[in-house]
């Protein structure tokens, strides 16, 4: 009988925690669906925001996905997969971010009854992966190409895309105000990739309508001393010298020791360290520059020479407001002043124009202008004009907050569209012609996969249905209308989505709703990718040892904090 027993064998640290199997797989499903569930309701031009308020106070107001997917402190493993894709889409493509965890979840949801059915994951995975391929391929084929237009044309088709993207966000009542200022500030820095070229200032105050975009760089007046006032605010193509150097008097070091056996050399001391801030100055004056602009500081004595010689000076200027002017302006930061005068000859008389040996920048107009309770110093007209930027206006802090967020999701989605210039209609129409396709394509599969890849076509049917409830219509009616139009021969219905306006349905491209292909593509591929790396998750072990780490830790400072001690130097009582 001893001999038939089994030791007991121990692999795992004690209090470690596991568990697998079929239970797990739909565990990790209903936590994945759950994320769905708090951010479905954001979905759409109808989409509600949420309010998020942190342990340190700040509130955040916001219906973009990936910023609601970031604030939520999220400690499922699982469910985190869902906020590591609302953060791609968002870094890829700029929205989308919502639909991608929403479709994640539905396909899960989907798949949900096929796993406690005792179907295998692997099976379920392999059909996804083929369905995703063939949606893929539909919404290339179903895409329009807005290339070989004039440049007016490709302006006004990309505004309509911006304006499909602001229509869901906080600012959707002023989409075709911000829409035409987004397409220009992207056209502004044409094919350049690096998106802090446009800049995004924010000013309380006033309202939306008073937003403006500036034809080059604006940034919010630095802290400045006495002499400011009398300097020149105004310049016609003035000469703008770029510095990453101090123009303040030096004091010696802290414990620096001087010996002079003569009291008459200490003057000379003095006058040294007089003399080094003059020669630079001297310089600076001498390079023909009107603006001098340093991102460490300009002292008050530098500031008053400057006044006194009609020249403007900005210190402490942003590493990235100093860094665009570089880019518009055509100037290079110096971070010395000795050969300034040289090269800035050289540069301003050589043929060739800008050239790399150039020092100093230009612009048709310097200004500083008053916005709000804000004084801004404006650079226009710069000759490269590789870069822009869109003064925010508007009532509260978390408004302009959440205009900002949508300006950036509209800047992503235009700069997407001339980079592929291929557009898909919106509105749920795109998504309702690929489960269309998808579920006639089931039909000629023999097997289980056939199951399966409807359930994925169906699962696709979620974006016009939220659609349809966050607009408060009834989904079922609008779905059996899409599914009808969609199911047409001739083909013709194939852009037709849901009518946020009416409560009906609409030809989604003739009314502008338009979105980049890459949008919609990234958004199923990501999708796809997350729900079958859930699936194959059939196990989850959770290691007590970190836990207990941070146990020890919390206890070892509340007993250090509890500690009735008294300090070295602390006052008797």
């Amino acid at each position: 009988m001893a001999s038939m027993m089994q030791p007991q064998i121990i692999l795992l640290k004690e209090g470690t925690d596991t568990s697998q199997g079929k239970a797990q797989l739909v565990s990790n499903i209903n936590a994945c669906t759950a994320i769905g569930d708090v951010v479905r309701t954001t979905l759409g031009p109808r989409g509600m925001d949420k309010l998020i308020h942190d342990d340190k106070g700040s509130v955040t107001i916001s219906n973009d996905g990936a910023t609601i997917m970031k604030l939520l402190d999220i400690v499922h493993p699982a469910a985190k997969i869902l906020v590591d894709i609302a953060k791609s889409q968002d870094s890829e493509v700029g929205d989308g971010t919502t639909t991608v965890v929403l479709l994640a979840a539905e396909f899960l949801k989907e798949a949900k009854p096929f796993i406690e059915d005792g179907v295998h994951s692997q099976n379920l995975i392999r059909s996804y992966r083929t369905a995703s391929t063939l949606a893929i391929e539909k919404v290339k084929e179903l895409a329009v190409s807005i290339e070989g237009k004039s440049v007016e044309e490709k302006k006004g088709l990309l505004a309509k895309c911006a304006a499909t993207t602001l229509s869901s966000k906080l600012i959707g009542g002023e989409k075709e105000f911000f829409a035409t200022m987004v397409v220009d500030a992207v056209m502004a820095i044409g094919n350049d990739d690096r998106l802090n070229l446009i800049g995004i200032k924010k000013v309380p105050g006033g309202n939306m309508r008073d937003s403006f975009l500036v034809d080059g760089v604006a940034f919010k007046k630095t802290f400045s001393y006495a002499g400011f006032e009398q300097q020149p605010k105004k310049f016609l193509n003035p000469k703008i010298l770029l510095l990453n150097i101090e123009l303040e008097l030096k004091s010696e070091k802290e414990n620096a020791e001087i010996r002079l056996s003569d009291p008459s050399q200490y003057q000379s001391i003095v006058d040294a360290e007089w003399n080094i801030i003059y020669d630079k100055l001297d310089k600076c004056v001498e390079s023909g520059a009107k603006v001098v602009l340093s991102r460490l500081a300009i002292g008050d004595l530098a500031t008053q020479y400057f006044a006194d010689r009609d020249i403007f000076c900005a210190g402490r200027v942003g590493e990235e407001d100093l860094n665009r002017v570089a880019a518009a302006a055509g100037g290079t930061v110096q971070t010395s002043v000795n050969n300034i005068i040289t090269e800035a000859k050289i540069s301003f008389n050589s043929k060739i124009g800008f050239n790399h040996l150039q020092v100093l920048g230009t612009c048709e107009i310097f200004e500083e202008k008053q916005v709000g309770g804000e004084r801004f110093n404006i650079f226009s007209g710069c000759p490269s004009g590789r870069t822009a930027t869109i003064v925010l206006r508007g009532g509260a802090d978390q408004f302009i907050e959440e205009a900002e967020r949508s300006l950036h999701d509209a800047i992503m989605i235009v700069r997407r569209a001339v980079k592929n210039s291929t557009v898909v209609p919106g509105g749920g129409a795109i998504d309702m012609e690929i489960s269309k396709y998808l579920r006639q394509h089931s039909r000629t599969i023999a097997g289980k996969s056939q199951l399966f890849i409807n359930s994925y076509a169906k699962a696709l049917e979620v974006i016009p249905r939220q659609l349809c409830d966050n607009a408060g219509f009834d989904a079922t009616d609008v779905l059996n209308k899409l599914r009808q139009k969609h199911a047409m021969q001739s083909g013709e219905g194939a852009s037709y989505g849901v009518d946020i306006n009416t409560g009906g349905i609409a030809d989604s491209f003739a009314n502008f709703v338009w979105e980049p292909a890459v949008v919609k593509i990234n958004a199923i591929n990501a999708a796809t990718e997350a729900a079958c790396l859930i699936l194959s998750v059939d196990e989850t072990v959770k290691n007590p040892k970190s836990e207990s780490a941070q146990g020890e830790a919390a206890a070892g400072a509340m007993g250090r904090g509890r500690g009735g001690g008294r300090g070295r130097g602390m006052r008797r009582r």
